[in-house]
Parts: C-alpha cells; structure tokens; sequence
C-alpha cells in the first residue's frame, strides 16, 4: 500500500486530539498546586479570566501535544500513550513562557494581559517553577523503565531550553551576533522541546533509542523552523493574529534570525542597519520610539535580505525534518501526519 498523502490529513483534528487529550489531564496536574498558584496556572492557560471566571480561552496551537500523541503511534500503541508526555511536555513549554514574559517585559500573550502583568512577578516565578516540578512528576509516577527514559530526554530538553532563553538574553546586549550564534541559540530554546514532544511519545511506547534519535532530530529541525517563521511573525506579523505588539521583536532589540542574516549580508541596507542598531543599544530613549521609526528598521532589515534570508531558512529547516523520518519505521498514514503538522508550522501566520 502506497503511504497516505498529507492532502488526506486534517491538521486541525490533529492539533485538537492532542489538545482534547492532553487538557483534563495537564487540568489535573495544575490542580495540584496550592493556592493561589492554582488559579494564577489556570489564569496562564485560558481557563479563567483575571477574576476567576471560567472562560474558553485560546490555549495556544497545540503543536506539542499534538507530536507526543502521534509518536507514540510510531511504535503502534495507541496515542493515549502519549499523553502523559503531552502534558509533561506542555508544562515544561508553559513554564519557559511564564519565565520568558517577565523576563521579555511583554505584557500580552495570546491577546491577554501576561501573568506577571496580571498577578505580580513573584507569581509569575513561583508558578513557573512549580510547572516545571510538575512535568517531571507527571512523567516518573508512571513507574516504568519508559518513563525513566522519557524523564531522562525532557531533563535533557528543559536544560538546552534554559541555555537557549540564556544566550537569546545576552545577545540583546551585543551589538553583533553571528548566524551560527543564532542558530544554536534558536536550536536551544525552540528545537530542544519540540525534539523531545516529537519523541516522547515513542518512548513511552517502547520505542528503541534509534527510533526515538531519529524522531528528535525531525521535532529539532521543526523546531528551528519554527522558531525562523516565529521570527518572521515577531518583525512584521500581524498583531491581530499573533496577539503581540507590532514590531515586537525589534522593541524587544532582539537578536533574531532576519536581523542577523540582515546584519550579515553587507552591502548598503545592511550597513546602515548596523549603525542604526548600534546607536539604539546606547539609546536611553528607546522606549519612546514612534511606529515610524521601528517600521524603518523593518525596511531596512527587509532590504538586507534578512527577511528572504530567513523564510528561506525556514524551507530548508523544514526539508531536513521531513527527511530525518525516513529513518523510522512506521505506518504511512503516521507518517503524513507527521508531515502534515511540520507543513502546518511554515505556513501558519500565528
């Protein structure tokens, strides 16, 4: 039988099974936590307003639960295996959000006022913290060999994750960062965790370590994908769809993938860029800056070639992710799946 095509596969039933999945479950897990951090957690996830109303918020795109569920059907188990993953997976991702926020000084995520903004940023660090104890417990109460080996591998992630939002803070106060730099950095804080729910799942399945390498190189490379449309979406997104600021990345001085690819080009978009960002970083009026000159910037990054650059990157990244699965043995239709859902993160405008 030739394998299913991704035309046959509904990529938003997919992201809703492993939301549908995964939600009583993580909904289970923060309940543990003791007041007030229950409800700040609730607040973070969109189950609640800032008065404690239940409410049907926008959790976010579900990318990760969605990957631990389907990994585990790799291994032909069915992906209620995955979800204990799923949401460990989530709570590790969730916990990095409510830390990068505070850190960040955003005050929207989702079209929402941010935790920190909402409940003060000691909340935003105690639940943040807890979240993360969390993951783990969800993991090792299952008392397995396989849930030892799942623990190990999100250890693993969550550590590249904290090293990533380490380099990403630093860079901010360079004037220069190399493509390589970025990368890495990028590879770090988005490649680590989506390599890690593209292979849970497996793991908790049986899955050999072969299998599950193979898999974490696919969510890896996904995951710098993603992060290169992330940072697409960042510089000339629409605020509607992302729910963030325009320009939010430049406001940030943040050192991503087209301001560095812009950066690196020469010439003479990208000179007057360096000299242009240089002067912002000694600027102690940067906070007042109008829209205008934040749009000039985007020009010039958009001459440089740093916007082309990165949509480029993002294709390549892309490409090296579909092909890291031909190394796994596994049923067509999953295999669509899985290309589905990394079709779905280049092409998503949010």
């Amino acid at each position: 039988m030739p394998p299913a095509t991704t035309a046959a596969v509904d990529v938003s039933a997919l992201l809703e099974r492993g939301r549908t999945l995964a939600t009583p479950v993580l909904r289970a897990a923060v309940d543990r936590l003791a007041p007030p951090m229950d409800t700040v957690a609730a607040y973070h996830f969109g189950w609640i307003d800032a008065q404690g109303n239940p409410v049907h918020g926008d959790g976010g795109k579900a990318v990760r639960p969605a990957l631990a569920v389907l990994s585990a059907e790799v291994t032909g188990a069915r992906p209620e295996t995955g979800v204990p993953g799923a949401v460990a997976v989530e709570l590790v991702h969730n916990f990095s959000l409510l830390h990068d926020d505070l850190m960040d000084g955003d005050e929207q995520r989702r079209h929402r006022d941010t935790v920190w903004k909402v409940h003060g940023p000691a909340q935003a660090i105690l639940v943040g913290d807890a979240l993360f104890a969390l993951a783990n417990e969800v993991l090792l109460e299952l008392g397995t060999v396989e849930a030892g080996r799942a623990t190990r591998r999100l250890t693993s992630a969550s550590r590249a994750l904290i090293d990533g939002q380490a380099q990403d803070i630093s860079y901010e106060h360079r004037d220069r960062v190399s493509v390589e730099e970025c990368l890495e950095m990028e590879g770090n804080k988005t490649g680590a965790l989506l390599a890690c729910a593209s292979s849970i799942g497996a793991v908790l399945g049986g899955a050999d370590d072969a299998t599950a390498d193979a898999l974490e190189k696919y969510g890896y490379h996904l995951g710098l994908a993603f992060q290169a449309v992330d940072d697409l979406l960042g510089i000339w997104g629409d605020p509607e769809s992302t729910g963030k600021q325009t320009w939010s990345d430049l406001r940030q001085r943040k050192k991503s993938l087209p301001v560095v690819a812009a950066l690196a080009a020469g010439g003479g978009a990208s000179e007057r860029l360096g000299d242009i960002l240089a002067a912002d970083a000694k600027s102690s009026d940067f906070d007042t800056f109008s829209e205008e000159e934040f749009a000039a910037r985007a020009r010039l990054i958009e001459e440089a070639g740093g916007r082309e650059w990165t949509a480029g990157e993002a294709r390549r990244q892309h490409t090296i992710a579909i092909e890291a699965l031909d190394a796994v043995d596994m049923p067509g239709e999953v295999r669509a799946r899985f290309t589905a859902l990394a079709d779905f993160v280049v092409v998503r405008k949010r």
